[in-house]
């Protein structure tokens, strides 16, 4: 009988975009999309030209992280989707094309076409890195991506505590499962200073996470601390490492920027 096609055979580059890399989560809440963003940011301002693409087609928050809610992409005369740019960092979301408010109730094949439309209909131009902020877990977007093009490779994005460990052991799984390289593991809501204190103090109970990665040859790209500052940036659509380039948390994403692009 004959072999049923492989799907990672559709794997095709995109033209002009160098690496593309996922960036995902095997839960939600862990601030997945805030990385993306602060690390898309960081990655520019080291001189790379950069490209952030918001898979997460039922819940995009890139247009309001960006500060671009209200704004929607044009077609140009190529008939292609020309993406969005701010912070020197181009954007593209199914936000720019629906209102905020409606849901998108969409079926697994329908999933599939439109992280097809997404890679291949935007005019993306030259990059050096093309980020994608996947949604929480491993179902049919983080399949799709993994099938079309080819990933130089994942960032699993996880907190501290146990609980959030067995989900990203799960996400690093898929990754492998589908032969794509696993660059690290960003640590977010690491710990924070208290006001008035030098001090820092875990948010949640440390161990566990630095033990498996260890047992396992994983790199921790980086530890970025807690701060209230880092959401309201967020909602303000001005991410820390523009608002606030010098904290300690702005620091943290140009020292992960940093090592990404020491990494072949």
């Amino acid at each position: 009988m004959a072999q049923p096609p492989n799907p990672f055979e559709q794997q095709r580059p995109i033209p002009g975009v160098g690496k593309i890399i996922a960036i995902s989560s095997g839960k939600g809440g862990v601030g997945k999309s805030t990385v993306s963003t602060n690390l898309a940011l960081a990655l520019a301002k080291t001189g790379a030209k950069v490209g952030l693409l918001d898979a997460d087609i039922y819940g995009p928050s890139i247009p309001r992280m960006m500060g671009t809610l209200h704004q929607k992409v044009e077609i140009g005369d190529d008939k292609r989707l020309h993406p969005l740019e701010r912070h020197h960092v181009k954007l593209f979301s199914i936000g720019y094309l629906i209102d905020e408010d409606l849901a998108v109730v969409w079926r697994g094949p329908m999933l599939f076409k439109a992280m097809d439309q997404f890679l291949r209909e935007v005019a993306w131009g030259e990059l050096d890195y093309l980020l994608v902020d996947l949604p929480p877990g491993t179902g049919d977007i983080q399949l799709s991506l993994a099938q079309k093009v080819p990933l130089a490779g994942a960032i699993a994005v996880s907190t501290p505590q146990d609980v959030a460990l067995t989900d990203v052991k799960k996400a690093l799984d898929m990754w492998t499962r589908v032969s794509v390289p696993i660059l690290g593991v960003v640590e977010n809501m690491s710990w924070f200073i208290p006001p008035g204190s030098t001090e820092k103090m875990n948010l949640f109970p440390k161990g566990s996470m630095d033990r498996y990665l260890r047992e396992n040859g994983i790199r921790k790209l980086g530890e970025v601390p807690f701060h209230p500052n880092v959401g309201l940036g967020s909602e303000a659509g001005i991410p820390v490492v523009e608002s606030d380039p010098t904290s300690e948390e702005a620091k943290a994403f140009m020292g992960i920027a940093e090592t990404l692009r020491t990494l072949n």
